[in-house]
């Protein structure tokens, strides 16, 4: 995996559920869980925008 990923601070919910975004200087995304960075899901920078643009209008709330 690169190492030149900038990963966020994790965001947790409860019962240390934690994931980690980021990103890297050629445009991919990432999102892993926090301690297992070295096996993320990767995808563009444009894709994650999406995917954060379309929770917070409530396109995933069915699973809460």
């Amino acid at each position: 995996m690169s190492s030149d990923i900038t990963w966020e601070a994790p965001f947790c919910g409860e019962g240390n559920s934690c994931f980690r975004l980021g990103t890297d200087a050629t445009g991919n995304a990432y999102i892993a869980i926090a301690g297992e960075e070295d096996a993320p899901l990767t995808d563009s920078r444009d894709a994650l925008r999406r995917m954060i643009l379309d929770i917070k209008a409530g396109k995933a709330d069915h699973l809460l």
